[in-house]
């Protein structure tokens, strides 16, 4: 294999599917009354630790259990003497009392929770719920949640994963989401999991009774994007060496009130990147299949087809000078020796210099 490429076909980290499925666990185990005595949640990404302790919120308790046996800190603000004290006692008229402790990450006695964590009230649920951030596993704290309760952590999905964590996200909802309308999403959120759990509850209030099927349609019409002039349609096109359906889609990216040049090189770096992952996974495995190829991609196997067009238009090469072009435009962007340029013009300069 030739070694510019060989860094692409390593094995990917424990990924996103490993954080849901766990997450899904513990959400129906608590919606069914089992408690553990320790959560801790944790990790870059914040979706699921706030999801699980939302809903670790939601059924430990009854509406009229909660004024006696629930205590809420925030890390600024908590001690952890505090903190043990109310975990210590006993629950009140209820089978358990309830501690949590949000944005935890910015208690100073944080790891002082490390002695009640080696010996937890059985009577009680105390969460620890970090935002965008974890605690070090080298301490006495981590080893001992790990030992007498449960760890959450929670990594940021990457670019590439998200339509596949989308049509994860939207199963679990009893929904399927169509390839490119999964694409569409997550064009419009990037990585951002809660902004599309938020919009996807949104569009459900308005789907007709029964739908079961997402199209780029119900997105275009519940989310605000357009489909035919996005960043999504835009790789699509340079996929396919459409010059003139590129360039025009381009100006109308480029002159939108809120453009930024980021907000272009980010996904058609991703783009590009994925074209490589392809080459060096057929230098690798000439013979392989869709399936295989749709899951080094990180894409659904329908837009499999598309690479393969694109991997003929752009060789290995020609792959890594467009790489190189994204990066110096992005620079640009950023006000790095771009002149008098403005953001719209920087976009067409980059794709028209992509195509040739």
């Amino acid at each position: 294999m030739h070694p510019a490429f060989s860094y692409l076909c390593k094995d990917m980290a424990k990924g996103f599917a490993d954080t849901q499925a766990q997450c899904r666990d513990i959400m129906e185990d608590v919606g069914k009354g089992v408690f553990s005595p320790v959560y801790l949640l944790m990790g870059e990404e914040p979706y699921y630790p706030e999801t699980v302790c939302a809903a670790i919120m939601e059924h430990a308790l009854d509406d009229s259990e909660r004024d006696f046996n629930q205590t809420v800190f925030y890390g600024n603000d908590a001690d952890a003497d505090k903190v043990m004290t109310a975990a210590l006692q006993y629950p009140v008229f209820a089978a358990r009392r309830l501690v949590v402790i949000k944005e935890a990450q910015n208690m100073k006695t944080l790891d002082s929770l490390a002695k009640y964590c080696q010996n937890p009230m059985q009577t009680t649920v105390l969460v620890l719920c970090l935002h965008g951030a974890v605690v070090d596993k080298r301490k006495e704290l981590y080893r001992n949640i790990r030992k007498n309760g449960v760890v959450v952590e929670s990594s940021p999905v990457r670019d590439y994963e998200m339509s596949r964590w989308i049509q994860s996200f939207y199963a679990g909802k009893g929904l399927n989401i169509l390839p490119d309308a999964a694409a569409l999403l997550a064009e419009f959120a990037g990585t951002d999991l809660g902004k599309i759990a938020i919009e996807t509850d949104k569009m459900m209030k308005n789907l007709p009774e029964g739908r079961k099927d997402i199209t780029a349609e119900d997105i275009e019409a519940n989310v605000g994007i357009s489909r035919q002039y996005s960043i999504f349609e835009l790789t699509r096109e340079l996929s396919f060496r459409n010059a003139a359906k590129a360039l025009k889609i381009a100006a109308y990216i480029g002159n939108s009130p809120k453009f930024v040049m980021l907000l272009a090189t980010a996904p058609l770096f991703n783009h590009f990147y994925r074209i490589l992952r392809y080459h060096a996974l057929m230098m690798k495995n000439p013979r392989a299949g869709q399936q295989e190829k749709a899951a080094v991609l990180g894409v659904n196997p329908y837009f499999v087809r598309e690479y393969e067009t694109a991997a003929a238009g752009f060789p290995p090469g020609k792959c890594l000078s467009v790489i190189s072009l994204i990066k110096e435009y992005d620079f640009k962007g950023k006000g790095g020796g771009a002149g008098e340029a403005a953001q719209a013009e920087l976009l067409l300069e980059l794709v028209a210099k992509i195509l040739n």
